[in-house]
C-alpha cells in the first residue's frame, strides 16, 4: 500500500463541512445575549471575533494521556493537543496523511516506511522526528501490568493484540529510524488495517521528554479504577494546533492556540470544554449563550432549536446501535429464538419513533460504506407471527421471560434516546408473547460492567461509533473471540474474522468480509438496529465547523462570525 502527499506540507484546511450561515432576528438577538453572559473575551489576532471557542462536554475526560484512554470526552480533547502519523480525510472515515507525508508496504505487509514531516516541534520545544515516532511505538509495546489492562490500554491491547511479554500474539515488533525523517515500523504479523488504526488518537505522537519528565507511565490503583499519572492529569504534550493550560476536574478544560504550531492556526485562539453532564442543562447554555456549541442533541430539541436560530449539524453515520443476546440463557442459545426476537422488531418504527432525523435502518454491524458491506445478508422482517411460530417450535408457546437491561442517565453518539428504545422494543417483544423484566442501570459503572464482564444478563441495549474505516473496527471487535457480552463460542467464525483482518490486499479481503457478515446474519448473535446520524447544535455565530462521521474534529477549522 502506498500513500503520498501531493504537496510538501498538508495543512488543516479551514473550510470544511460549512453550516448555513443565515442569521435569523431572533437569533442576533441570542447571540447578543450571549456576548452580556459571557464575560470580558479574547479577541482573535486581529479583533474581528470573539477567538475564545466554548464546548460543552457531557463529561471529564478519563485520561489527558490517548494511549491510555477509549472514551469519546478523553479523544475530544486529545485530538486538540495531539496529532498522528496518520490523520482522516476531512469529512470522511478515511486516512489521510497528517504528521507523516506519505507511507510505503512491504509486499508481505509486515513493514511500513514512513516519510515525516520536517520541522515539526512538539509544544515543549522537543522535536518532532523518527526517534520520537519510535519511542511511541515502544513506549506501547512495553505497557505491562496495569498499563495492558483493558481499562487502561484498550486500544493498543485491541489493535495490536499483545504486548513485549506476549511476543506470541503481538502484531508490533520493532521500529527503526533512518533519518530524522525516514522511520520504519516492523509488524509479526500482517496487520490490513494498521494504517487506518493510526488515526486513532489512542496512538497520536506524544513528546518524549514530556512522557519521561512527568512520569506517564507510573499509574496505580486497580484495573477496575486506575489512577492517573501526572502527564495525564496534567501535563500533555503534542504537536497539535492547541497547547494544554488547564483541567478543573468537574468543571473544565482549557487549551490555546500554540504559536508554532506547523500547520494553519485558524480564528480559534482558546478553547474551553465545559462539563455539563445534563443534556437538558447543555441546551439551556447554548440559549443562554454560555457556550458555542454541544455535542449529542435529544432528538426532540434539535427542531426548537433550529426554529430558534441555532444550527444543527448531523455527522454521517458511522454508528450501530444494536439488541444483544446473551447464549448463556439456555433459551437464547437456540437459534431460533434469536431469529424470533429479530422478526418481532419494526426496525422502521424503531428509527421513526425514538431515534434522530437521518439515522438508517441496519442490516449488518457495519455501515454500508465499510468495505465487506454485503447487500445480500439474510434479513428478518417484521413478522410478528412469525416470532410466535418460531417461539412455539422452540418450545417456548406458552412465553417466554427475559431480562432487558438498559443504560439511564447517558447519551452515545449510537443510542441518544436509551430509555426511548427500550421502552419501543419492550412493547414489540411483549406483542409476541415475550415477558420483559426491565434491567435499568447507570452507565458507569454499573451498565457496562454488567453486560460486558458478567454473563447476569439476557439483552441489552449497546452499540459502537467506528473509530476508523476498517471492517474489523466493527464486527472484530464484536464477535473476534469468546466475550461475556455475548456468551458463545464460535472458533469457525473467530478463524474467520482472524484471516480476513490480516488479509492486505483489498480485493481478497473484501469477499471475506462479505461472506463473514452473511454468516453472522445467519447465527444472530445480536440484533443490528439502526446506524444513527448524532446531531450538534452550534450558536449562530459559528458559520463553520468540521463535523466528522469519526469525530475527528479539531477546533482550528472551526470558523466564526462576530
Amino acid at each position: 500500500m502506498s500513500f503520498r502527499g501531493t504537496t510538501a506540507v498538508r495543512r488543516r484546511p479551514r473550510k470544511i463541512a460549512a453550516i448555513t450561515a443565515g442569521l435569523a432576528a431572533g437569533a442576533l438577538i441570542l447571540t447578543g445575549c450571549a456576548e452580556s453572559q459571557r464575560g470580558d473575551s479574547e479577541g482573535s489576532a486581529d479583533g474581528s471575533v470573539n477567538s475564545t471557542f466554548i464546548f460543552a462536554a457531557s463529561s471529564d475526560p478519563k485520561s489527558l494521556d490517548p494511549a491510555f484512554a477509549s472514551d469519546g470526552e478523553s479523544f475530544r480533547v486529545s485530538r486538540q493537543i495531539f496529532e498522528g502519523l496518520v490523520g482522516v480525510e476531512p469529512g470522511t472515515a478515511d486516512p489521510a496523511p497528517l504528521l507523516a507525508e506519505s507511507w510505503e508496504s512491504s509486499e508481505d505487509g509486515l513493514s511500513y516506511t514512513f516519510q515525516l514531516k520536517d520541522g515539526v516541534k512538539f509544544h515543549d520545544g522537543t522535536d518532532f522526528n523518527a526517534e520520537a515516532v519510535c519511542f511511541n511505538f515502544d513506549r506501547w509495546y512495553n505497557f505491562e501490568g496495569l498499563q495492558q489492562s483493558e481499562s487502561v490500554a484498550y486500544y493498543y491491547g485491541s489493535l495490536f493484540r499483545g504486548f513485549a511479554d506476549s511476543k506470541d500474539t503481538a502484531v508490533y515488533e520493532s521500529c527503526e529510524a533512518a533519518s530524522d525523517t525516514e522511520v520504519t515500523v516492523n509488524l509479526a504479523k500482517p496487520f490490513a488495517g494498521f494504517i487506518a488504526a493510526l488515526s486513532l488518537p489512542a496512538f497520536a505522537m506524544q513528546s518524549p521528554t514530556a512522557l519521561q519528565e512527568f512520569n506517564a507511565d507510573e499509574i496505580g490503583g486497580s484495573e477496575e479504577a486506575p489512577v492517573l499519572s501526572e502527564y495525564a492529569q496534567g501535563h500533555p504534550v503534542g504537536t497539535g494546533p492547541f497547547k494544554f493550560d488547564s483541567w478543573e476536574v468537574g468543571q473544565q478544560i482549557e487549551v490555546s492556540a500554540f504559536a508554532d504550531y506547523w500547520g494553519e492556526q485558524g480564528q480559534v485562539q482558546k478553547v474551553i470544554f465545559r462539563v455539563i453532564d445534563d443534556p437538558q442543562a447543555r441546551r439551556q447554555s447554548l440559549e443562554s449563550g454560555d457556550i458555542d456549541g454541544y455535542d449529542l442533541v435529544a432528538p426532540a430539541d434539535t427542531k426548537a432549536l433550529a426554529d430558534a436560530g441555532f444550527k444543527i449539524v448531523n455527522r454521517d453515520p458511522f454508528t450501530i446501535l444494536y439488541l444483544g443476546i446473551n447464549q448463556k440463557n439456555e433459551a437464547l442459545a437456540d437459534p431460533k429464538v434469536r431469529q424470533a426476537l429479530a422478526h418481532a422488531i419494526d426496525k422502521e418504527a424503531l428509527v421513526r419513533q425514538t431515534l434522530p432525523e437521518g439515522t438508517e435502518v441496519a442490516s449488518q454491524f457495519i455501515p454500508p460504506i465499510v468495505n465487506g458491506y454485503n447487500e445480500d445478508v439474510k434479513t428478518y422482517d417484521y413478522d410478528p407471527e412469525r416470532a410466535r411460530q418460531l417461539l412455539e417450535e422452540a418450545g417456548h408457546g406458552d412465553g417466554l421471560t427475559l431480562q432487558f437491561n438498559y443504560p439511564t442517565g447517558v447519551s452515545r453518539p449510537y443510542m441518544p434516546t436509551p430509555e426511548q428504545v427500550f421502552t419501543n422494543l419492550s412493547a414489540q417483544l411483549e406483542e409476541v408473547g415475550i415477558t420483559i423484566e426491565a434491567q435499568p442501570d447507570k452507565w458507569s459503572p454499573d451498565y457496562l460492567d454488567r453486560v460486558q464482564a458478567t454473563e447476569n444478563h439476557d439483552i441489552h441495549l449497546l452499540g459502537w461509533t467506528g473509530d476508523y474505516n476498517d471492517t474489523d473496527n466493527f464486527v472484530g471487535v464484536f464477535f473476534g473471540h469468546e466475550k461475556p457480552e455475548f456468551g458463545f463460542n464460535n472458533p469457525e467464525l473467530f478463524r474467520a474474522l482472524e484471516e480476513a483482518r490480516q488479509e492486505s490486499v483489498l480485493e481478497e479481503q473484501t469477499p471475506l468480509y462479505e461472506q463473514i457478515n452473511a454468516d453472522i446474519a445467519e447465527f444472530v448473535p445480536a440484533i443490528p438496529l439502526a446506524h444513527p446520524a448524532p446531531s450538534l447544535a452550534f450558536a449562530p455565530r459559528v458559520v463553520s465547523y468540521p463535523a466528522s462521521p469519526v469525530n475527528d474534529e479539531v477546533y482550528n477549522m472551526v470558523e466564526l462570525s462576530e
